[in-house]
C-alpha cells in the first residue's frame, strides 16, 4: 500500500481542522539510512505514551499505557494503532474535541536501526512487522539501546503487542524515565504547560 492508502484510517478518525493535528501531507525522510522514531506523551482520557517508528512513508504506531521501560524485566503492553503521517513526528499541542482529545508533547525522538533477524537473516522493518517480531536500536535523547516488539494477541486482541527493553549496555533496572522526565525534548514544555496555555 502507498502511504496515502495507509493513512486512510488516520484521516477517517479525525477532523484535523478542528483537532489541530497534522493533516497528513507527508514527506519522505531526509536520510533514508536513518529512519526516525518519536515517543509522544499523550494526556488524553488516560495518560499514555505513543511510540511511533518511520516505516515506508508513515509512522507505525503503538499506544503504550505505562510507557517504555529501560528495565528488561518490565513487559509493557503496546496496543497497535493506526499509522500516522510523517509530519506528526514533531507534533505538540492540544488536540481539540473528538478522537484523542488532550495534550501531546514530544517526549523523545531520534533515529533507529532495525536489528531484526529471521532465520539468521536481516529483513525489512515491514517484513518484521508482518512476522510479528521487531527488534530496533533507538538513538534518542532519553532512550537508547535495543527494544523488542512482539505481537502477542493477548486477550484475543489482534492489536496487542509487548514492548520489552533488551538487556544491553543501555538497560537500567533503577531508572524510571517515563515518571521522572516529563518534559518535551523539543520545547521543554510538559503536558500540564499545554493545559495552561
Amino acid at each position: 500500500m502507498t502511504p496515502d492508502e495507509r493513512l486512510r484510517e488516520y484521516r477517517r478518525k479525525r477532523r484535523t481542522g478542528r483537532s489541530g493535528e497534522p493533516s497528513g501531507s507527508y514527506a519522505t525522510s531526509e536520510n533514508v539510512n536513518a529512519p526516525r522514531f518519536v515517543i509522544q506523551r499523550h494526556d488524553a482520557t488516560n495518560l499514555h505514551f505513543d511510540v511511533r517508528l518511520e516505516v515506508d512513508g508513515v509512522l507505525v504506531s503503538w499506544a503504550v499505557p505505562k510507557g517504555p521501560s529501560v528495565n528488561p524485566a518490565d513487559k509493557r503492553l503496546a496496543h497497535r494503532t493506526e499509522d500516522h503521517p510523517l509530519d506528526y513526528i514533531d507534533f505538540e499541542g492540544r488536540i481539540g474535541e473528538g478522537y484523542g482529545a488532550g495534550t501531546v508533547i514530544v517526549w523523545d525522538t531520534g533515529t533507529y536501526d532495525d536489528l531484526t533477524l529471521i532465520d539468521g537473516e536481516p529483513v525489512t522493518t515491514a517484513e518484521a512487522l508482518a512476522a510479528g517480531h521487531l527488534k530496533v536500536a533507538l538513538h534518542g535523547q532519553k532512550l537508547a539501546g535495543a527494544f523488542a516488539f512482539t505481537h502477542t494477541k493477548m486477550g484475543g486482541d489482534e492489536a496487542n503487542w509487548m514492548l520489552v527493553k533488551v538487556d544491553d549496555d543501555a538497560a537500567d533496572r533503577r531508572r524510571r524515565p517515563t515518571s521522572t522526565q516529563n518534559q518535551s525534548v523539543l520545547t521543554g514544555r510538559t503536558n500540564e504547560d499545554l493545559e495552561r496555555d
